[in-house]
């Protein structure tokens, strides 16, 4: 394991060489100078620095100034002999991470420099963190060579810098989370919190507490005051998963929120400001649930501002060979060409979700070094509603479009023993959603 580097930056040269032989012994690499104009130019290569505040030329604050101004990130613990308040306050202005008035023992130094070092490495980790995150939610590195996706990163370019409400509609699956965090990620809000809400995931005597908090008493077994969502995402973006699961009292709520950007707590008058960027996305039709009136209009319109919708991966299969090229090198895999032309030639109902699934068990599984086309591991219902390979013909033979919706659907409840909840959720459909289709079934 590599040792911090710290330098040390002490005109004293007596206690320049007792600070340095200290935390030479402490199993760190020191280097020491006398000058702060010395220091700035070894500045770059250390973990940490230790300087005195008065030095001849450059003093410590100057020094403090011009590795801000560097966008330095090495932390830097400042000395004095005159330890004033008004000192310490200053230093910390400048950037420094402690504060240290002499004299002081060495062991309160080892103390003090174990714990700047720590935060370095909590620094570093984090930045390198958020990097990753930035990076991976870039929408240049979103898989997706066909035009249908092409404009769909030229819409992301136009609309991520602005404030505007977006709605992502797709099927289950086809990628609207990754999309929703490429918009975050290039706007101006991209160090601002992100906040999801899968809208089905939450109960519906709960969602509006968790939407927009509650007071101290608010309801039983509400002993302390909580913020929601809406709050602890201030001043970033909120990600509304499965809008259509929301009840139509909490749509109310929804509108105040995009039209006058303020709510109240439940159990509180006291009415609070927001500033949030919202993008919502279903896999269903909303139109269709407006005609049902289980959706308001003028909310539909609030969050139809700008709407992208995502063709499913059976629309786009020419980005499949870039998105299977993707996985396996995520899974550490190699795909034999006659695998590659299974992947092709299925019809993936669980869209680029289902297609990372298989390629990961498919490379797991896999008896040799590659993957053949007999390792790619799809797990198949029975009868011909899951009939998933076709060469010839883009549904399975002899049957239409809606005759292989009602089948699969019939498999799902099945399977469901009935349950509809339970069968929505194999079917990767919101309740709503299944049941305005076993409504036009004629199932009840």
């Amino acid at each position: 394991m590599r040792k911090a580097t710290i330098l040390v930056i002490e005109d004293e040269e007596k206690q320049r060489r007792v600070i340095g032989l200290h935390l030479a012994g402490s199993d760190y690499d020191v280097k020491a100078v006398g000058t702060a104009e010395e220091g700035w130019k070894l500045a770059g290569d250390v973990d940490l620095i230790l300087t005195d505040l008065k030095l001849p030329g450059m003093d410590g604050l100057e020094l403090l100034e011009k590795l801000k101004g560097q966008n330095s990130h090495t932390p830097v613990i400042v000395m004095s002999a005159f330890g004033t308040v008004e000192n310490a306050v200053e230093a910390m202005k400048r950037g420094a991470v402690d504060f240290l008035p002499k004299p002081f023992s060495l062991d309160h130094l080892s103390v003090v420099v174990e714990k700047a070092l720590e935060v370095r490495k909590l620094r570093d980790e984090n930045r390198e963190l958020r990097e990753a995150l930035g990076e991976r939610y870039k929408f240049e590195n979103i898989i997706g060579h066909s035009g249908a996706m092409q404009e769909i990163f030229a819409t992301i370019m136009r609309v991520a810098p602005t404030r505007a409400t977006v709605l992502l509609a797709g099927e289950s699956g086809v990628g609207k989370d990754v999309i929703a965090r490429a918009i975050h990620q290039n706007s101006p809000r991209k160090d601002r919190p992100f906040v999801k809400i899968n809208c089905t995931a939450i109960p519906e005597n709960l969602m509006e507490s968790e939407l927009f908090g509650y007071e101290k008493g608010a309801f039983t077994g509400a002993n302390v005051s909580k913020p929601g969502k809406f709050e602890q995402a201030n001043t970033g973006t909120v990600m509304l998963d499965e809008i259509g699961d929301v009840p139509p009292s909490v749509q109310v709520k929804l509108l105040r929120i995009l039209q006058e950007r303020e709510f109240e707590r439940l159990g509180s008058n006291r009415t609070l400001q927001t500033d949030v960027r919202v993008v919502a996305a279903t896999n269903v039709d909303l139109r269709a649930a407006l005609e049902q009136g289980t959706f308001r209009e003028d909310l539909y319109y609030r969050l139809n501002v700008v709407p992208i919708d995502i063709p499913p991966l059976r629309e786009r299969k020419e980005d499949i060979p870039y998105l299977v090229e993707h996985f396996a090198k995520k899974f550490a895999g190699d795909l034999s060409e006659g695998a590659m032309e299974r992947l092709v030639a299925y019809h993936w109902p669980g869209n680029v979700r289902e297609l990372e699934n298989v390629i990961e068990r498919s490379i797991l599984l896999s008896r040799g070094p590659r993957v053949e086309a007999d390792d790619i591991k799809i797990e198949m219902a029975p009868g011909r509603a899951r009939q998933a390979f076709a060469t010839d013909a883009f549904l399975p033979e002899g049957l239409t479009l809606d005759q292989y919706e009602q089948s699969i659907i019939r498999e799902a409840l099945k399977r469901a023993n009935g349950n509809k909840s339970q069968a929505a959720r194999l079917l990767g459909l919101t309740r709503n959603a299944l049941r305005y289709r076993l409504a036009q079934m004629g199932i009840e």
